[in-house]
């Protein structure tokens, strides 16, 4: 009941920032965005649990990675609030409806590939290290059978796909950092793994593929 709550008061938050910023609560974008953000973060709230959500949202250290997580969040709210800005309030961009479309489209289904990623993986941390306080050990079943980094395949073209379907181009801009700083971590995360976790580098010989299978 407390993840129940947790979740509606969060998305509350989200919604009246949202419409606070774009001046207006009638815009059917802003809704539609709401709507597929909350739809696929319900699906989250009922897939993941307490013990993941502990280490996803709370984890115990910074760390091996030395891109720290806050200015990755910091980025991702940075394209959130520019997009609603631009898109809605100044319209300072001018986004065709079929490119939100696919925004949204592609948010939702980008957004469900980090979920299913994370309701298999009770090790997706949010930041980089060897969980042996957990009994780390290595994840082949589900996305992970196919592509070593299911979750991260999500994360990349999700903030692009979420500034499409803000209607933004400078959203856009940032949203690309973003991906561009979680691919640098996918690349420094399968190398650290291939080094520290036992039973890594022969999944890796397996599945050979980082994120898009029978590509790369």
């Amino acid at each position: 009941m407390k993840r129940v709550v947790r979740f509606f008061v969060i998305l509350a938050v989200l919604a009246i920032l949202v419409f606070a910023l774009a001046g207006t609560w009638r815009d059917p974008w802003l809704w539609a965005y709401l709507v597929v953000f909350g739809s696929v973060g319900a699906v989250a709230m009922l897939s993941i649990s307490a013990d993941l959500a502990r280490e996803r949202y709370r984890p115990p250290s910074s760390g091996a990675d030395r891109l720290s997580l806050r200015t990755i969040r910091l980025i991702a709210l940075a394209h959130l609030l520019v997009g609603v800005l631009d898109g809605t309030r100044f319209q300072w961009s001018a986004m065709p409806p079929a490119l939100r479309i696919i925004g949204l489209v592609g948010f939702g289904l980008s957004f469900l590939l980090v979920v299913r990623a994370m309701s298999v993986n009770r090790f997706f941390s949010a930041v980089v290290r060897v969980q042996d306080d957990r009994g780390h050990h290595v994840v082949d079943r589900g996305p992970y059978a196919h592509v070593r980094h299911p979750g991260y395949a999500g994360m990349i073209p999700a903030a692009p796909f979420s500034a499409l379907a803000l209607g933004s181009w400078a959203s856009l801009a940032i949203a690309l950092i973003y991906s561009g700083l979680i691919l640098q971590r996918v690349l420094f995360e399968d190398g650290f793994l291939h080094a520290n976790l036992d039973g890594y580098a022969t999944y890796a010989r397996r599945v050979r593929f980082k994120l898009i299978p029978g590509t790369w």
